[in-house]
């Protein structure tokens, strides 16, 4: 009997012991993650009974905000006050589909929580809850002239700091209004979701952001990547001179690559680079070789996410090594950017980026500032380098080549920007299909000081559609506007 009573004393011991650790395993160790999950009903209490932070942009324009309601289920309601403008950076509040966007990715700020003690005074408050106002760097004035230059046609605009990676304009079409998603009645919530998820006529859908969710192959925006890769990795290419060719042989093969219009074209990188000489940098390609080739993208960011500080953003792609050793016709189109790249416009805009900014791409960030109820500051964004792709020595060539497909009178992107802009620019003309091409360009200015970044892609255009004609006028009155502003 005594044994036994031994024996149950040391397993009532040790069920006290396993419950003492669960304990401090709940109520410490997980107690954050507990208390942030999604489905704690706390947190959806928080989320609609009080209200939750202003966003606003950089200069002050509400983007979301809680209003007091009377009559719903919940004592608040979220409004998006500029709808679809902004909406696929703020994102929504929805009580069936949970968090998006800034919403999401600075929700321990916007939703109600209790003031740090700092005073004697904050002690004795009755209420010490309370949130925060997140600034974002997008400009409204830049954010509505993208939607206005893009017409209702799909595609993208971005606006970036090259030195800082603020984002100061990022829009697309097709976008969705937040409102609905945030509404208080299930059925207006589900309405919304499912007509936000069903595909348009080209294919995407809304709640899909063509900006950083979607890859596209990037045509000759690419060359950005194929010139640096010849300055980095074997710069005796850029003074190669190919001969004037309309179209050239594929190897191991009966096919032939040609230029745009069976163009003729030839001579060495600064000669190609300004008529975006398709032949000549196939070869280049060829000849550069594709262990080259695939590390200068994978240094500028291809097969990485991105670090934007919302969610949602996809990798690009660029083909392995491997796919290339029994199918060199491929290497060629890649160093055009055509083949199996597919690009997202933001990949794209961090490329052209680490070009103005000296060989850095800085990370890319939509939050400025935050800020607490009494208007001090809780957070500002650091700027911080992602990646050094390239050098300093290969930024400025490139940057230099780039600038003369604005200036040189047979440059792809010549007459497209008034003098005084001072622009550098790479447009890219990418055929998807016998009916379709999708248009690019991507430019920065001023060319000895780069203040704004700017890419855009209109997709699913005819096919003798180009960059320049396509998306030449939007980039214009975007750099423009961007370096006005700065």
């Amino acid at each position: 009997m005594e044994r036994r009573i031994r024996w149950l004393g040391i397993v009532l011991t040790l069920c006290f012991l396993v419950l003492f650790l669960q304990l401090n395993n709940i109520q410490v160790l997980k107690a954050s993650s507990y208390a942030n999950a999604p489905g704690n009903p706390r947190n959806t209490l928080a989320r609609y009974d009080l209200p939750r932070g202003t966003i606003q942009s950089a200069s002050g324009q509400v983007l979301a905000e809680s209003v007091a309601t009377r009559h719903g289920l919940y004592k608040y309601q979220r409004v998006y006050p500029t709808g679809s403008l902004f909406a696929q950076i703020v994102g929504f509040t929805s009580y069936i589909y949970g968090l998006a966007g800034v919403e999401a990715a600075y929700n321990k700020y916007l939703v109600a929580h209790s003031r740090p003690v700092k005073t004697l005074s904050d002690l004795l408050l009755s209420s010490r809850t309370e949130t925060d106002t997140v600034t974002l760097t997008l400009s409204s004035r830049l954010q509505a002239l993208a939607q206005k230059e893009l017409a209702g046609r799909n595609g993208a605009v971005i606006v970036l700091d090259p030195s800082t990676g603020a984002i100061r304009a990022m829009y697309a079409n097709p976008t969705y209004n937040p409102n609905p998603l945030a509404s208080q009645n299930a059925k207006t919530e589900r309405l919304a979701a499912l007509a936000d998820n069903v595909p348009d006529s080209e294919g995407f859908p809304p709640l899909l952001t063509l900006f950083d969710q979607r890859g596209f192959p990037p045509g000759s925006t690419f060359k950005m990547v194929t010139s640096s890769a010849i300055y980095q990795h074997d710069p005796k290419l850029a003074k190669k001179v190919i001969p004037n060719y309309t179209r050239i042989p594929l190897p191991d093969t009966n096919q032939t690559l040609h230029n745009y219009a069976y163009e003729s074209c030839g001579g060495d990188l600064a000669q190609l680079l300004p008529p975006s000489c398709d032949t000549g940098f196939a070869l280049l390609g060829l000849a550069l070789g594709a262990n080259n080739l695939a590390s200068q993208a994978s240094a500028f960011g291809f097969g990485k996410v991105p670090p934007l500080d919302i969610p949602g953003a996809v990798a690009s792609v660029f083909p392995p090594v491997s796919s290339f050793a029994r199918n060199l016709p491929f290497l060629a189109y890649s160093a055009i950017g055509q083949g199996n790249i597919a690009a997202t416009p933001l990949q794209m805009a961090l490329v052209a980026s680490a070009i103005a900014d000296h060989g850095t791409i800085m990370s890319p960030h939509v939050m400025e500032n935050i800020r607490n109820s009494q208007g001090q500051i809780v957070k500002t964004y650091k700027p911080k380098p992602w990646l050094t792709p390239i050098s300093p020595s290969t930024a400025a060539s490139v940057a230099k080549l780039m600038r003369t497909v604005v200036t040189h009178s047979n440059g792809t992107a010549y007459g497209l920007f008034p003098a005084s802009l001072d622009a550098a620019a790479k447009t890219g003309t990418a055929q998807t299909g016998t009916h379709h091409t999708d248009d690019w360009l991507a430019a920065f200015a001023p060319y000895g000081n780069p203040k704004a970044v700017v890419l855009v892609m209109v997709p699913n255009q005819s096919p003798n559609a180009t960059g320049n004609s396509v998306a030449g006028p939007i980039i214009s009155a975007m750099l423009q506007a961007a370096v006005q502003g700065s």
